[in-house]
């Protein structure tokens, strides 16, 4: 663990710059969108909430994609890593909150989870669109372009 890691708390996580390696703490719950303190760039922003951030972490300008799961669910641990990759290629346009639904049944409760994974699109604050059970990447991909605006070519905020 190195001491950034360790400087990390449930309120905030490391995340490496893409582009230039930079390594950024960003907070689980913030305005706006996470840039990187080096180049600027915008940063993946994946976060773990638990029931205490959670209502924190879905506020966001941008569109959020809350991912519940538990750890002993195979196919949670497929759908992870896709969330991640998508979360990763749509930096600046997307967030990714991660709630493990059994440290927090109530919250899981709250949204109607009835089986795992499920994948909800939040925005504003409002539930857009779910997803239940293990599907491909690209079926991922399409469904959260879908929802979420295309920035390419528009000018840096």
């Amino acid at each position: 663990m190195t001491a950034a890691d360790a400087m990390a708390s449930p309120t905030s996580t490391i995340v490496s710059c893409e582009h230039c390696g930079t390594r950024n703490r960003v907070a689980v719950a913030a305005e706006g969108i996470p840039r990187c303190g080096n180049c600027h760039r915008p940063l993946a922003w994946i976060v773990d909430a638990d029931a205490e951030t959670f209502d924190a972490a879905i506020r966001a300008t941008i569109p959020v994609v809350v991912d519940f799961w538990a750890p002993w669910c195979g196919p949670c641990r497929m759908v992870s890593p896709v969330v991640e990759r998508v979360g990763r290629s749509m930096a600046g346009r997307l967030k990714v909150v991660k709630l493990n639904t059994d440290e927090a049944p109530d919250v899981a409760a709250r949204y109607d989870v009835q089986g795992i994974p499920l994948l909800v699109l939040i925005e504003g604050g409002n539930e857009i669109d779910r997803l239940v059970g293990a599907i491909p990447e690209a079926q991922f991909r399409r469904w959260v372009e879908q929802h979420v605006p295309d920035t390419t070519g528009a000018e840096a905020r």
